[in-house]
């Protein structure tokens, strides 16, 4: 489909895409399940052109534009100012855009904005992360999970990932110290306990990640089922109040400064 290139408003720039990242978002929205993704737009979606993390240059600045010129190579994600990212060209509100460095590519870039900061957060924020713990990815081959994965060893953590078979060769070269096959074990039934639990599919009950937790652990849930969002709601209190064990559903909040401080926080650890 031909578009015409947008004009940008005031306070937005003109970006000419050179690359960007598709996440689960994405398509969740595109299929309109779970049932959540389609707030805004119950019959069609509510956004003519999907992509949210973009990486490119800017081409033009509006009138109000402060911080920014054309020529800029900016990234960042646009989720909460239209989207459009799928798109050659999109005008984007200057708020939602960090200076690329120079050291790193567009795509490099563009992988940063949902995936990273959604890894930073569950582990900072909702995780309360402390060097040394013993952390639990689940599905920890995806974007979300080899971040976390990478902040969390440049922290000291003890690792333990689980995801499909294919993905176990690259999760050991990053650093995993223990790989779990869920195609082949059952997580459950290893027997290993944790301080914190970075959970991207959420794909067993509350009562199960309650076993894997060590007294005092925590739960952060970045992804999973309706299911599993109900039962963290509704039983999570009462398991927190009687064996001490958190129960915490990150929800997506784009945040600039968390865009920029991603590789700060690594380059500290280092």
């Amino acid at each position: 489909m031909e578009l015409k290139t947008p004009t940008q408003k005031e306070n937005e720039v003109l970006v000419k895409v050179h690359a960007l990242s598709v996440n689960s978002w994405d398509w969740d929205l595109l299929r309109g399940k779970p049932f959540l993704a389609r707030i805004g737009g119950i019959f069609k979606p509510k956004y003519q052109i999907l992509g949210a993390d973009i990486a490119g240059r800017v081409e033009a600045i509006g009138r109000e534009v402060k911080n920014l010129l054309p020529g800029d190579e900016v990234f960042g994600d646009i989720s909460w100012c239209g989207w459009g990212g799928f798109a050659e060209y999109v005008c984007v509100h200057e708020d939602a855009l960090s200076i690329k460095p120079s050291s790193m590519t567009y795509e490099q870039a563009a992988a940063i904005p949902q995936a990273a900061v959604l890894a930073l957060q569950g582990l900072r924020d909702k995780g309360q992360f402390q060097d040394g713990q013993k952390l639990l990815i689940n599905g920890a081959g995806g974007g979300v999970g080899t971040f976390a994965l990478q902040i969390a060893k440049l922290h000291g953590a003890e690792v333990t990932c689980v995801d499909s078979t294919g993905k176990l060769e690259m999760l050991k070269e990053m650093g995993a110290d223990q790989v779990i096959d869920y195609t082949k074990e059952d997580l459950v039934q290893d027997g290993r306990g944790y301080d914190l639990i970075l959970d991207v599919v959420g794909n067993r009950s509350i009562f199960d990640y309650k076993r894997l937790l060590n007294p005092k652990g925590t739960y952060v849930m970045v992804g999973g089922t309706m299911s599993l969002i109900s039962q963290i709601l509704f039983l999570g209190p009462l398991i927190s109040k009687k064996e001490r064990k958190n129960f915490n559903i990150l929800v997506h909040k784009p945040n600039k400064q968390d865009q920029i401080s991603y590789r700060s926080y690594l380059w500290t650890a280092e």
